[in-house]
């Protein structure tokens, strides 16, 4: 990685950054989460995304940009714990006999969370109507009752689905 800057002056950009701007991230993200743990994970995380991302001295207004790329940060990390919480509600209705183990539920768990990537940026329609297909083992005319579309429809989202999933693994190979 070639940066304008030597490796001492991109540190302590790095370091003024963090020294300046820390407290000020983590005390905003504590509110909106009220949770201090999950702030500090989101506070890192920003200040990670900074240090692999553009040069520093293109930062204008770093208070602006550190809110930028955590508010991302806060709704990917908002929607994996709706995504967790369903996936919870579901497996509570589960005889306890076909239950998961606590160590099979963490690996369902994460895989779910990597579905959820790999479909992000699909429309809501489309995402909920490949979940129903591939989690629910739902038919094109039960998803289309549920979602109120056609069947023709619903084989579009599904085709729109499967294109996107086939991308995201062609670009992770």
């Amino acid at each position: 990685m070639s940066s304008p800057l030597s490796s001492t002056s991109a540190d302590q950009s790095i370091r003024d950054l963090y020294l300046g701007h820390h407290s000020w991230l983590l005390s905003r993200l504590q509110r909106r989460l009220n949770n201090r743990p999950d702030a500090e994970d989101l506070a890192s995380e920003t200040f990670t995304e900074i240090v692999a991302g553009p040069d520093l001295q293109a930062i204008r207004e770093p208070r602006a940009y550190l809110t930028t790329i955590a508010k991302r940060l806060l709704f990917h990390f908002w929607r994996r714990r709706e995504l967790e919480q369903a996936y919870l509600d579901r497996l509570a209705r589960l005889p306890e006999t076909l239950a998961p183990s606590p160590e099979e539920r963490a690996l369902l768990s994460e895989e779910l969370a990597a579905i959820d990537r790999v479909l992000d940026g699909l429309p809501i329609q489309v995402k909920t109507a490949f979940l129903y297909s591939q989690l629910d083992g739902m038919g094109h005319q039960e998803i289309a009752d549920l979602l109120g579309v056609s069947l023709k429809s619903v084989g579009r989202y599904l085709k729109q689905a499967m294109c996107h999933c086939y991308l995201a693994q062609a670009q992770l190979a």
